[in-house]
């Protein structure tokens, strides 16, 4: 099995996004692509069948409590922990990742909500938590304007660390389920929270038992310091971008500093690189395919996008304009998120490219790095980027959700299985056996007692 620096185990994860049309959003206008199959559950189902054939750790999908521009590309669509719900019947073994704003949802409800899923699946659901900056969400919510960052990200730190009390608020033993005694329940053994913060005030508990799998996995996403900091508090895996793989080493080193910071063992969170990926059977069909996607962007509208976002006049960013590290603000905006900027910077201080260069290496502008290759070119840049420590694992974004999604689960990950760089079944039945995670300290695992199961 392939040893690897930096802590870890041998193997990696897998995640596998579902975000449709693909991670280019501009795929659709390919010929024989379905212009709403983000909105068709047969079409997810098919998907899932595809990753859990494969063992595939988990799906995930991204979303934003507001809808954006439909001018040349569908939204976000359909709620993700609705969506999972019917997708996750009759499914075993592989995980769902659901995105959620802890800026413009209450505690209560999404831990219910995310618990009530857990049990549903047998401990195999998943929050990304992120915080939200669109005016437009804001507006949604009856705000003038978004939170500013630092207030998010204090927000976003007592949303879970209220989420995690009301998740924890049972004992592993309170259900007795004796039906001689008709005794169900050790009132004694569930707990009110009764927690009053700066933005919260919660009772509970909730009226559900802890999760299979101790509690549901948290996922976060954000680069900034506030979000560094969260992670290092709450996480269970951090899902990131990185265009260089001093940049991924350094962010990985981060988080586990920032864990063991929190009191946490450095091994018990994660990072999940994104990485998106065009393959095909062959290296050239992949190329070919590249160039296809490439030829669906509107160039000029992608290459003012990418200026906003990196902090730059729009106006005087042309497809190809070189953008050079001195041209772009001394530090990271708030027009784009902090990570996506961070790793850009760190792209750019390599070597100048152009807007039209950089909105290619990354599928279209949104940052994260674009691998092109056939199965075996794939599989060889994933395991170059985890043996260097750059990664625990990594969530996959397909740039064409029809065609590289099956391909890379079909082609890819059977080499990766051969290679002993990822499992050829599923270790456990719950997604936090499955990414290799501990147990949450806080919750004993479910016992059974009775012919009960005290989950």
């Amino acid at each position: 099995m392939p040893e690897r620096s930096a802590g870890g185990s041998g193997q990696f994860h897998l995640n596998l996004s579902l975000w449709t049309p693909g991670q280019l959003r501009t795929s659709w206008r390919l010929p024989g692509r379905d212009p709403l199959a983000y909105l068709d559950v047969e079409n997810y189902r098919r998907l899932v069948r595809i990753v859990q054939e494969a063992r595939v750790d988990a799906v995930l999908l991204g979303d934003s409590p507001s809808l954006g521009s439909v001018a040349g590309s569908p939204p976000q669509g359909l709620d993700p922990p609705m969506l999972f719900a019917n997708l996750a019947a009759g499914t075993a073994g592989i995980g769902f990742v659901a995105t959620s704003s802890s800026t413009y949802n209450h505690p209560y409800n999404l831990a219910r909500r995310y618990l009530s899923f857990d049990h549903l699946t047998g401990g195999r659901g998943a929050v990304n938590v992120v915080t939200s900056f669109a005016p437009d969400a804001a507006a949604n919510f009856g705000l003038e304007q978004p939170p500013a960052k630092e207030e998010r990200y204090r927000r976003a730190n007592e949303f879970l660390e209220v989420v995690t009390r009301l998740w924890d608020a049972w004992d592993a033993d309170a259900v007795i389920a004796d039906r001689a005694s008709g005794r169900w329940g050790d009132p004694a053994k569930v707990h009110a929270i009764d927690y009053h913060g700066e933005f919260f005030d919660v009772r509970g508990p909730l009226s559900i038992p802890p999760s299979p799998q101790g509690r549901p996995v948290i996922v976060q996403a954000g680069g900034s310091e506030g979000g560094l900091g969260l992670a290092g508090r709450f996480a269970d895996a951090v899902f990131t971008v990185a265009q260089t793989k001093d940049r991924a080493v350094s962010f990985r080193n981060e988080i586990r500093r920032r864990a063991a910071s929190a009191g946490r063992h450095p091994d018990s969170v994660k990072i999940s690189l994104g990485v998106v990926v065009i393959t095909d059977e062959t290296d050239s069909k992949a190329r070919g395919r590249e160039q296809e996607l490439y030829e669906t962007i509107p160039i000029e509208a992608a290459a003012a996008m990418l200026g906003r976002q990196l902090g730059i006049d729009p106006g005087k960013v042309g497809p190809d304009v070189v953008i050079d590290p001195a041209d772009l603000p001394p530090g990271p905006t708030g027009a784009g998120p902090e990570g996506f900027q961070i790793s850009t910077r760190a792209l750019l201080a390599a070597a100048p490219l152009t807007a039209r260069q950089l909105i290619y290496r990354s599928a279209g502008g949104g940052g994260h790095r674009l691998v092109v290759g056939a199965p075996e070119q794939i599989a060889d840049d994933l395991e170059a980027w985890f043996l260097a420590g750059a990664a625990d694992g990594f969530t996959v974004m397909p740039a064409d959700t029809a065609a590289d999604f099956e391909n890379f689960a079909r082609y890819v990950v059977p080499i990766l299985q051969c290679r002993g760089l990822f499992h050829d079944d599923y270790p456990g039945p719950t997604l936090r056996e499955n990414y290799g995670l501990p147990w949450p300290g806080q919750v004993a695992r479910p016992a059974l007692t009775n012919g009960a199961r005290h989950a």
